[in-house]
């Protein structure tokens, strides 16, 4: 690295926190506020989907989506994010972070409302309509993945940078948080509106006409945030990391890293035009040296993050019998469709508000104290034993008597899920990998987690049907049970416990450092002139660079 581009980043690791750092936390957690949002939400309202769509004169229970409609619905987005992930994440490497940010968000606000503008002329229509925005919705939340992280990562100051990349990952908690209300106070609004009797007493008017205006007007709403956050992404300068150690302009770096740290930089051009010369850090990911610096680093990520998903996205096994064991939720049958939808809601964003939120916010205000690996490491361990503890007695816990213990088990798992490696196996990613492949392999790293949680959500719904054939749910052959799936969870998580031996501790260190990018030639000297920038950028006085 030259001595230049090296003295604008030790400034930047160097620099105090200011108010853009938390106006960047907003920017990039905004957009990730509204993938949970999206993401999520659709579960709230797949029920009534089921009601509009599916109604079958004469039966005794409501309809419900097809086990083949149901996966798609809820698992198409995912395979979205997965191929957005990869695609962006690439993509953010090659031609900068700012660049391709805002894309991501146009793609997220119009398949939003494509999302509640769903037609068709039929049931199988509407399905196949909304899964198709549904896709192109998820690929567009996945290029936030690689971006966000990468982003804050490079703006950060190496103090504080975990504190700042959990808390745009914590925005995710909001996000859930947000599409359980907004799905309250439409629900709620139509349930007053339009009064209709339960299923049990009339099948057919129990489903009023308007009751299709709510899913689609929840799904809509998550255009609103991605659009209120468009603006000021595309104010937003690139990173001075990259244009420094990628495009290898440190004079625009400079001018850059002045709008975000407060401090006049007068930015003398760096002699170094061709980057790929004398420089023993231009590695390929596909190359030996990539391999033996950052392969295992790779692979713990990956397998941390799969492994991880899998757990957490599996969480709705059991939602149910949560929900039913401590009456949240009647039968179905006793509720009419608006009804049901706001009662599903509200079990959520209480799960949301109680289990959810909270472990997010704890990762953020310890993650720089405690270190990566120690939470990450926690969080597996407690998660382990929290699911053998819900398996193992798992016909003691689904007794009535034993219901709050239940609630108590499952928020407790999602606690250490989220104060734990859901927010770091997120985290850091953003700090060990070289700034050119930093976005590329944060991508890989997401997407392998996508990959976990297709399977979690979807692999486990059918593994976790009862062995008996009569007692399945409508349309899916018996599996091994919820017990047994369970345990088999439990061990998964054990999986991740022996996985993040594999992932590196990035506290305190500068990203330079982790990736030993400060290793290239032509930084022997100038420590003098590191210190006096740093000193700049704490006090504010104008610098030569």
């Amino acid at each position: 690295m030259a001595r230049k581009g090296k003295e604008i980043l030790n400034a930047l690791d160097a620099a105090k926190t200011q108010m853009y750092h938390f106006t960047a936390i907003v920017i990039a957690g905004m957009g990730f506020f509204t993938d949970a949002y999206d993401l999520f939400s659709i579960s709230l309202v797949t029920k009534l989907l089921g009601r509009i769509y599916y109604h079958v004169d004469g039966s005794k229970k409501p309809g419900t989506l097809p086990p083949n409609v149901a996966a798609a619905v809820n698992g198409v987005a995912f395979c979205g994010t997965l191929a957005g992930q990869l695609f962006f994440g690439w993509l953010g490497d090659k031609l900068g972070r700012k660049k391709v940010y805002g894309i991501t968000l146009m793609v997220m606000v119009l398949c939003s409302l494509g999302s509640g503008l769903s037609i068709g002329h039929s049931s199988n229509g509407v399905m196949a309509t909304l899964c198709f925005f549904r896709f192109w919705l998820g690929f567009g939340i996945g290029g936030d993945y690689p971006l966000s992280a990468t982003i804050m990562s490079e703006y950060a100051n190496k103090k504080t940078r975990g504190a700042f990349i959990a808390a745009v990952f914590a925005m995710q908690g909001f996000g859930i948080l947000a599409g359980g209300i907004v799905s309250l106070i439409v629900s709620s609004a139509f349930d007053h509106a339009f009064d209709a009797p339960t299923y049990e007493v009339d099948p057919v008017g129990s489903t009023v006409p308007q009751a299709d205006y709510v899913w689609r007007i929840v799904l809509m709403f998550g255009a609103i945030p991605a659009l209120l956050t468009y603006y000021w992404r595309m104010k937003m300068p690139e990173t001075a990391r990259y244009t420094a150690l990628v495009a290898r302009n440190t004079k625009q770096a400079a001018a850059d890293m002045s709008k975000v740290l407060q401090v006049d930089l007068i930015a003398e051009e760096d002699p170094q035009t061709n980057p790929s010369s004398s420089n023993p850090n231009s590695f390929g990911l596909l190359s030996k040296e990539f391999a033996r610096r950052h392969g295992l680093h790779l692979v713990g990520t990956t397998t941390t993050w799969f492994l991880l998903d899998i757990a957490y996205y599996s969480s709705n096994l059991f939602q149910k019998d949560i929900y039913s064991a401590i009456g949240w939720i009647p039968a179905a049958e006793t509720m009419n469709a608006v009804h049901e939808v706001y009662t599903v809601s509200r079990a959520q964003t209480l799960i949301a508000l109680c289990g959810t939120v909270p472990g997010y916010w704890f990762t953020v205000a310890l993650i720089d104290y405690l270190g990566r690996f120690f939470i990450q490491l926690m969080g597996f361990v407690f998660m382990t034993v929290f699911m053998f503890a819900l398996a193992i007695p798992y016909d003691h816990w689904r007794q009535r008597d034993n219901r709050i213990g239940f609630l108590v088990m499952y928020s407790l798992t999602m606690f250490f899920a989220n104060f734990g490696p859901n927010a770091t196996t997120f985290v850091v990613p953003a700090e060990i990998f070289p700034a050119r492949l930093r976005s590329t392999c944060h991508g890989i790293s997401a997407a392998s987690g996508k990959a976990g949680a297709i399977v979690g959500a979807f692999g486990f719904l059918y593994a976790a049907q009862s062995t008996d054939p009569e007692k399945t749910d409508a349309g899916y052959p018996p599996g091994i049970g919820v017990r047994n799936s369970l345990l088999m969870l439990g061990g998964v998580n054990f999986l991740g416990i022996v996985f993040t031996l594999l992932v590196p501790e990035s506290k305190g260190k500068s990203l330079e450092e982790l990736t030993r990018e400060d290793e290239e030639g032509g930084g022997g000297g100038g420590g003098g002139d590191a210190t006096e920038m740093m000193d700049a950028a704490n006090s504010g006085r104008t610098v030569p660079v």
